[in-house]
């Protein structure tokens, strides 16, 4: 209990008090301290976080955030966006990615697609803090891929997962961002899935 709730209640044992000496208590002013007790204890309570709904992001949003050209270290690299895919929370933050056209460039054959996030990630062993990356992949065997994930702006390397065939479905997608359900979701590759779970 704090210093208002104790302040009150000092006063309710007064006007208490006073009720056997004179026999009488404005009913108005007991209801009004029984009140000011129960307001600061639902003041001073926790109230429970709602989780944003996160939604798949239309072409609209995601043509504001996916650059034409993706800043990877020291190229800007075209992108397709015909296979962009990403997903919002409805309050300004994104999950979202697209293919590159790397032919001609140095990133050719280690880099495939552009990722950003604007909430920290964590997908297999590896934290993604909000930021720009890009991934490729290699083919483990028919129903594996290692997807490998870079800083985009240096081409640090941060980790790799793997990813495995999609068992529920034989669509085949450039790129396919779920949104996430209970914070979690998966990423399509081809027809490979990996989880990834919001860790904000």
């Amino acid at each position: 209990m704090d210093y208002t709730q104790n302040s009150a209640a000092d006063a309710l044992n007064k006007l208490v008090d006073s009720e056997r000496e004179t026999g009488f208590v404005p009913a108005i002013l007991v209801n009004i301290l029984l009140a000011s007790l129960l307001v600061p204890a639902s003041g001073t309570g926790t109230a429970p976080l709602i989780r944003a709904r996160w939604r798949i992001a239309n072409d609209v949003e995601l043509r504001k955030l996916i650059p034409a050209r993706a800043p990877v270290v020291k190229e800007n690299i075209e992108t397709e966006f015909r296979t962009a895919s990403g997903v919002t929370d409805g309050r300004g933050k994104f999950i979202a990615g697209v293919v590159m056209i790397t032919a001609g460039y140095s990133a050719e054959g280690k880099y495939s697609h552009f990722f950003i996030t604007q909430t920290q990630l964590k997908i297999g062993n590896l934290t993604l803090p909000s930021g720009e990356y890009v991934f490729g992949y290699q083919r483990i065997n028919n129903d594996a891929i290692r997807v490998s994930f870079y800083r985009a702006s240096s081409g640090e390397s941060i980790g790799s997962v793997e990813a495995r065939v999609n068992r529920k479905s034989s669509m085949v997608r450039s790129l396919l961002i779920s949104p996430p359900v209970d914070g979690r979701a998966t990423i399509q590759v081809g027809r490979f899935l990996f989880e990834y779970k919001l860790s904000d």
